[in-house]
């Protein structure tokens, strides 16, 4: 029974639903861990914290998250608003840890960003995919 109600799940998600669901999951647990307990050494961060307070970027992390899990149960090509939220947030905080490098503030600010910028590279790539199409079942006579 567990099995074929994961085998259920998987095939209403599909590839690109995982993909959604997942980063979604993640996404929403790192805005929440912003709001809860904010990470100590926030110099990388400065520039971004001269637009809104960290708790405001933790809720819109959660938003963009939340967006991504719900789009994960969409159709392809509905599922389009997923594939930006995630992405679209990302962009923020590589560009503060940037320039908090650029400026000196943040000596490991090229590293920072370029972990969120890797990290963020799968769901671009995974939004060109097409949706494999579902093997049709074969009636038996």
């Amino acid at each position: 029974m567990p099995r074929r109600a994961a085998r259920r799940l998987a095939r209403a998600l599909g590839r690109r639903g995982a993909i959604l669901l997942t980063y979604g999951i993640v996404w929403t647990l790192y805005g929440y861990a912003q709001i809860a307990s904010p990470q100590p050494d926030q110099r990388g961060l400065q520039p971004a914290l001269t637009v809104m307070p960290l708790w405001a970027w933790g809720w819109a992390w959660v938003v963009c998250g939340l967006v991504a899990v719900g789009a994960a149960w969409l159709p392809q090509g509905v599922d389009a608003a997923g594939f930006l939220a995630l992405p679209l947030i990302v962009l923020p905080w590589m560009t503060s840890y940037l320039i908090s490098w650029v400026t000196g503030d943040f000596p490991r600010g090229w590293v920072a960003a370029a972990i969120w910028g890797l990290i963020a590279i799968p769901v671009i790539v995974v939004a060109g995919w097409r949706e494999p199409p579902r093997p049709k079942r074969i009636e038996g006579p």
